[in-house]
């Protein structure tokens, strides 16, 4: 297993150069890795909503813009619901693709800075590249746990929190 941690970005949008997607990739990748005490390469690729909706229809039969997609480079051995993945033993890690108008109305609508948004979004990816999940309520539960517990190394809040007003 590799001890680097490396987030390689392409920028296919501009406008992810403005929003600082190399830095936050930087940030999102090493953080989950460090927390998992792994090292490894994940590629992101900072792209539209346009872009992000034709991989979706590609891969995933889904015609439409969504947040964040994920190509894992190995296939992850099943598990016990809610049980944590055995990590893959890979350098490369996989691929992720992430849409900035998605990511910026999710923002602003949750009242987010775009920055903890857009962490949250590719640490969340980039569990899905070591084999994370949320198909049942139990590997929800720990998928969601995980990204609280990486998040708060961050000091960004909680993004499943309820807010109160």
């Amino acid at each position: 297993m590799a001890e680097e941690i490396t987030a390689d970005c392409v920028i296919e949008d501009d406008r992810w150069d403005s929003a600082g997607l190399e830095a936050l990739s930087e940030r999102a990748v090493h953080a989950t890795l460090t927390w998992h005490g792994i090292g490894g390469e994940v590629v992101v690729m900072g792209c539209d909503d346009a872009r992000i909706a034709a991989l979706n229809a590609d891969f995933r039969g889904k015609p439409r813009a969504t947040n964040v997609l994920s190509w894992p480079s190995v296939e992850h051995a099943p598990r016990e619901p809610g049980a944590r993945p055995d990590l893959p033993d890979t350098e490369e890690l996989g691929d992720i693709a992430i849409a900035y108008e998605t990511c910026l109305a999710e923002a602003e609508a949750q009242g987010k800075s775009i920055d903890d948004h857009v962490t949250h979004l590719l640490i969340h990816a980039v569990l899905h590249l070591l084999g994370y999940d949320h198909e049942n309520d139990p590997d929800a539960e720990t998928m969601e746990a995980t990204e609280r517990s990486i998040l708060s190394t961050l000091n960004i809040s909680d993004p499943y929190q309820e807010k109160v007003q």
